[in-house]
């Protein structure tokens, strides 16, 4: 049976609860993420039985991504059916939204002809096999109790009672078919630091199938790595901690299993003789089941420093969905978790409001207890403290205006509208990226507005996996980012402090070490705070670094950028706000070889309902394509074929960012690309696809198109270091990089903003 149902706050009815009836589910026990199944609800009905035209609900999470039920094909996937044992006629329907939040996804059962008496029985049959349906499709992630929760409307009123116990199953990992290897991406030279390894199922889930003896080599020396390490059969990651590096140097740290075969290789460390401030990873925005997500807040706060191998993270719940008694519990869970020198949490929440009132926006407190000013209490029964609430960003920054706390925008169901409201004093930064998508129009709509912002990206993950967030097969379209705060030290502080200070990147999920620094040619002045804030210039400077905001009259400034990825470099952006300076790539025109790349991206709008459907195909017309491979396929669902030598075909969605294909061709220079989807249809010869993109743009307000362009057959730079003298302009010069890897992860360093006043 499932969990204690008061823990949630949808407010269903228990009226006389324990008169109608129960459920139970067979087979029970673990079903692998991903597979299909089938299962047996049987519903009983009690002392009232069901009313003619009453029924039963079976609900389950927003978050779950459960094959959608299907009641027409008995050969197709997720076919569903019921039967009453007394032969009255019953009647299924599905609505994504039928119930209350999270319990969205419901099935509806109708008695349409009849009743039902205590102990009549209704069986319904969840990925019914008797007619040639493969099953279920089970949810891509785990989650050690799922409950198909039932409800029964046994008046007719349509006032539908949970019962006291739940059929529930659990849904666990598959075998690994993946590893990672992940070190920091920064020390110093005998600066103790850890290696964390894992095995991975198709869907990202950590596989505690992971078992045996693997060999570890390292690019060099490392004291304490061991040569060869065991992981015990049901072990879900391992940390290797105390491991130093005695010199200089870009550490890479490769594992092979017992055979001898590479398994995979980690990102790169960079070890330096001297650094003011380190890297530390966070994931600073997820939902538990607490709230619309899955697993508990415990859980979570595990996954993050135990199977993600964060430093840092933070529980982001909506706020018309946190009791009272649920942020006590936070808050009792930050504090029990956050330990200075090893991993830190931190308080907080998201404010929900109403795109129309402001939007989505996320605060993060330095302190444990403090008021929490929700939007609205919409699924919430106790109203007793409503008179908190912050109904609009307004309100939101006037009662936050003396709190020691940091605020970033978000882009998630809603959107944050900063026109609407915005406060520099608590308003940081920017999210431009979750598993929701790519939101880099929201940093745009800060540089119109003249805010001086940072960059973060996060998950915003309702699948439990913090910190390393796969979309599944859901509508999430991306896989979750992450943020790298430059800190002196892994404390709650020194933490706030670089949240603070804008200091920090953001990446969409991967981890690379990236350095930014303006260097100036002329006097300058470091402000201590945004001057729109009432901040004065502290102190004279000769460079500055992310994040930073510098007053200088020199006419130019020169940009350093150090970059060490996890894949080679496509392209590096630099920008000064909205204004593209350079596109730097490691390669020239003459070095082009037989790779292109076909890429979709962008979204239908700004709010709900943004996914851009890219279904389609590529065909080549006197050339053929010799090897194909997808770009940022996340939702493994969706068919991608090389069903003959010249032909893709594809099903995709993006929500902001950009997925795509790379292919070889056969011969470099021959023949026409055609590319037809939904929105886009062009052709193009391929002698004319180069280095620079050709852009072949579609309809839709968020930069939705199809680039291609010609890369290398082998690019094997992974390392940048760029110098660029920049002219100012006359005002605010946001400087920023956006950088593109070849395995479709972006990163975003904080802008530095560099205000130019003429002599």
């Amino acid at each position: 049976m499932g969990k204690d149902s008061t823990r949630n706050n949808a407010r269903h009815s228990t009226y006389l609860a324990d008169r109608l009836g129960a459920a139970t589910i067979s087979p029970m026990g673990d079903f692998v993420a991903g597979s299909f199944a089938s299962w047996t609800l049987t519903y009983t009905a009690g002392y009232y039985g069901i009313d003619d035209t009453g029924s039963l609900k079976i609900v389950y999470r927003f978050a779950s991504d459960m094959g959608t039920p299907q009641f027409h094909d008995p050969v197709a996937d997720n076919y569903v059916t019921a039967e009453a044992d007394n032969g009255v006629v019953l009647e299924l329907r599905y609505d994504r939204k039928g119930n209350l939040r999270p319990w969205d996804k419901t099935i509806h059962v109708r008695v349409q002809r009849g009743t039902l008496r205590a102990g009549d029985r209704i069986t319904i049959y969840l990925g019914d096999t008797r007619f040639g349906s493969a099953g279920m499709f089970v949810q891509t992630f785990c989650e050690p109790s799922f409950e198909f929760r039932v409800l029964v409307d046994a008046f007719a009123t349509y006032n539908f009672v949970e019962l006291p116990h739940q059929p529930a199953i659990s849904i666990v990992a598959g075998e690994p078919v993946a590893y990672q290897a992940v070190l920091p991406t920064l020390r110093r030279v005998n600066e103790p630091f850890s290696l964390g390894f894992k095995g991975e199922d198709k869907w990202g889930n950590p596989s505690n199938g992971v078992h045996g003896s693997f060999r570890l080599e390292s690019s060099v020396p490392v004291k304490g790595l061991p040569e060869v390490v065991t992981v015990a059969a049901g072990t879900y990651a391992i940390s290797i901690k105390g491991l130093e590096v005695g010199e200089p140097c870009d550490l890479k740290i490769t594992v092979r299993d017992d055979a001898g075969a590479v398994l995979c290789v980690s990102n790169s460390l960079r070890i330096v003789e001297q650094a003011e401030l380190l890297p530390f990873w966070a994931d600073l925005h997820g939902q538990s089941e607490e709230t619309i997500g899955t697993n508990s807040a415990r859980q979570l706060i595990e996954f993050a420093r135990d199977r993600a191998f964060l430093d840092a993270m933070s529980h982001q719940g909506n706020d018309f969905q946190i009791t009272n008694d649920f942020w006590q519990e936070l808050n009792r869970l930050t504090a029990e978790y956050n330990r200075d020198g090893e991993f830190i949490t931190f308080p907080g929440y998201e404010w929900s409001g109403n795109t129309g009132l402001g939007g989505d926006r996320n605060i993060l407190f330095r302190h444990e207890n403090r008021q929490i000013h929700r939007s609205h209490h919409a699924c919430l029964e106790d109203l007793s403290d409503v008179g908190s609430d912050a109904a609009t960003a307004a309100d939101l920054f006037r009662e936050l205006q003396h709190e020691d706390c940091i605020v970033f925008a978000h882009v998630g169901g809603r959107y944050a509208d900063l026109g609407t409201a915005h406060n520099a004093q608590l308003e940081r930064s920017v999210e431009v990226h979750s598993d929701w998508g790519t939101f880099e129009w929201l940093l745009e709509d800060a540089f119109s507005l003249g805010h001086r912002v940072g960059i973060v990206a996060n998950s915003d993950g309702h699948k439990g996996r913090h910190g390393a967030s796969h979309p599944g097969a859901s509508l999430f379209g991306a896989y979750g980012g992450l943020t790298c705060l430059l800190a002196k030290e892994l404390t709650r502080d020194a933490l706030f402090e670089a949240l603070r200070q804008r200091h920090h990147y953001a990446t969409t999920g991967c981890r690379a070490f990236l350095q930014a620094r303006i260097r100036f040619n002329g006097p300058a002045g470091l402000y201590g705070e945004d001057p729109v804030a009432g901040g004065s210039i502290i102190a004279p400077v000769l460079q500055a670094q992310m994040g930073d905001i510098v007053s200088t009259t020199a006419p130019e400034v020169t940009l350093e950028i150090d970059f060490v990825g996890s894949a080679p470099v496509e392209r590096v952006e630099i920008r000064n706000g909205t204004e593209l300076l350079e596109t730097w790539r490691p390669y020239r025109t003459h070095q082009l070889g037989r790779r292109i790349r076909v890429i979709w991206e962008g979204a239908e709008y700004r709010g709900r309902g943004r996914e851009t459907h890219w279904d389609g195909h590529a065909e080549l017309s006197g050339n053929s394509f010799e090897q194909v491979k997808p770009i940022n396929r996340w939702n493994l669902t969706k068919a991608f074929t090389h069903s003959k030598p010249g032909r893709v075909n594809w099903q995709a969605v993006t929500t902001g960012g950009f997925g795509g294909f790379e292919a070889l061709l056969t011969d470099q220079e021959s023949g026409a690309l055609s590319v037809e989807t939904a929105p886009v249809k062009a052709e193009i010869a391929v002698p004319h696809i180069g280095l620079e993109d050709t852009v072949l743009p579609a309809q839709g307000e968020i930069n939705r198109q199809i680039r291609v362009f010609r890369l290398p057959d082998e690019n094997r730079q992974q390392s940048v270091a760029l110098s660029r003298n920049i002219a100012l302009r006359n005002g605010d010069n946001p400087l920023y990089v956006c950088i593109t890897q070849e395995d479709g992860h972006r990163i975003w360093s904080s802008p530095t903003y560099v205000l130019h006043e003429q002599q």
